[in-house]
């Protein structure tokens, strides 16, 4: 091919073009392929990889671990608890002293500055698996499923992502989607739209790409005809507890339920979710609410999160073929 990603970092969508993006999905595909099939070539043996977690993970961190394990590698999981990162030694000087011991980073954590710290000094390649910004590793595993379940090419597509779409998922899947040429809806009260430098900057973007940006208030004529509804979390994981009532008052018409489904007027609309979701009463999280102000179903409902469209857990898996697609081009 003409280009490759070797030594590439991965810290933001934008700093990637389609068809870097369109080759991660593709050597995912294949890789997933060669797992199912049971003759995966592993091609990072001998690399050492650290995984640096600032903010808890279930999905990221065991998407790391297995893929490096499966491709032959190693990995080194250091928590909040495990390194002086930003405590007894500055970020600049922890980014240098990893990258002299690993192949590698991943970075999970608060904000998009440090991980971008982290790939000027280390010197090897760092991969964002969650900033308060920027989630681009999900964005690969959401196009991934939807190319799999829409069954067309990702540019005949279309998505709609209801709730607070000011942060790293709302942001992160306008920019994927309008970098693969979809057409991208994004349902969020005034106060809770993306950022309006990025909506510009991606509608400059679109007329190269040929996607479709609309941002509306009404969620019941945002998510008309669309292939894909899609939410999140209505309150991130380090913002205070009593952010919840103002969320609630703001997003429950934006909960996705049964009515909201068949609002698309299609048959075969998909439910996805990044995880975790609070669709019953299983979670702490969501007694807490149920307690505080009665509701049993949070952002989406159990009838819609179990149902038939809910491909939420292929979406899981698909974090891993991903990320192992871009360890692989970066390192292999």
């Amino acid at each position: 091919m003409s280009f490759n990603l070797r030594n590439r970092s991965l810290l933001d969508l934008k700093d990637f073009v389609p068809r870097d993006i369109r080759f991660l999905l593709d050597l995912a595909n294949e890789l997933k392929r060669s797992k199912y099939a049971g003759n995966e070539h592993p091609r990072l043996k001998g690399k050492n990889i650290a995984l640096v977690f600032e903010k808890a993970s279930t999905r990221t961190r065991c998407a790391f671990e297995v893929a490096v394990h499966d491709q032959g590698g190693h990995v080194t999981y250091i928590d909040p608890v495990s390194s002086q990162l930003g405590h007894k030694e500055s970020l600049k000087d922890t980014a240098r002293v990893l990258g002299r011991l690993y192949d590698g980073i991943e970075y999970r954590g608060f904000h998009q500055s440090v991980v971008e710290e982290l790939a000027r000094f280390s010197h090897v390649p760092v991969w964002n698996g969650l900033t308060d910004e920027a989630h681009p590793t999900q964005i690969l595993a959401d196009l991934l499923t939807m190319e799999e379940f829409g069954e067309r090419p990702l540019h005949e597509l279309s998505f709609c992502y209801l709730g607070d779409a000011r942060f790293n998922m709302g942001c992160s899947l306008l920019i994927g989607g309008t970098q693969m040429g979809m057409d991208v809806r994004i349902a969020a009260p005034a106060g809770l739209q993306p950022p309006a430098e990025l909506v510009e900057e991606m509608r400059t973007l679109a007329q190269t790409t040929g996607a479709r940006i609309s941002i509306e208030i009404d969620p019941l004529k945002a998510v008309i005809g669309a292939d894909f509804i899609y939410t999140d979390v209505w309150v991130s994981m380090g913002e205070p507890d009593d952010v919840w009532k103002q969320r609630i008052d703001q997003l429950l018409p934006y909960q996705v339920n049964k009515a909201l489904m068949q609002a698309t007027g299609k048959a075969r609309t998909r439910f996805m979710h990044c995880l975790p979701a609070f669709h019953n009463l299983d979670t702490e999280v969501g007694r807490h609410v149920h307690e505080r102000f009665g509701l049993s179903e949070i952002e989406v409902t159990d009838e819609v999160f179990e149902s038939d469209a809910s491909i939420v857990f292929t979406q899981a898996e698909n974090r891993m073929h991903t990320i192992k697609a871009v360890l692989v081009a970066t390192l292999a």
